[in-house]
């Protein structure tokens, strides 16, 4: 197995509204990278990707923005929308 690069984002889902179609529970933690989806649903894990790999590689935001470690993020399912925090580990 490749050795990991950059640091570890553990996504963790906060919110569940309606039915999740892929069956994510409020609690579930996910660790995500570039090369593992981590069971998320693929058309959530396509819209998340860009900000994994900006927290995978050491990218962040103004920390006047918030923690720039974190990021919150929606699933495009507006009707069943699940929201995940992506955490990244030192």
């Amino acid at each position: 197995m490749a050795e990991q690069l950059g640091y570890r984002v553990i996504g963790t889902i906060k919110s569940v509204k309606g039915t999740c179609s892929w069956g994510h529970k409020v609690g579930d933690k996910i660790e995500l990278s570039g090369h593992n989806a981590g069971g998320l649903c693929g058309f959530f894990y396509h819209d998340i990707f860009p900000y994994v790999i900006m927290l995978q590689f050491g990218g962040g935001f103004p920390e006047d923005w918030g923690d720039p470690e974190v990021v919150n993020l929606e699933c495009m399912d507006r009707a069943n929308a699940v929201a995940i925090e992506l955490r990244r580990i030192k």
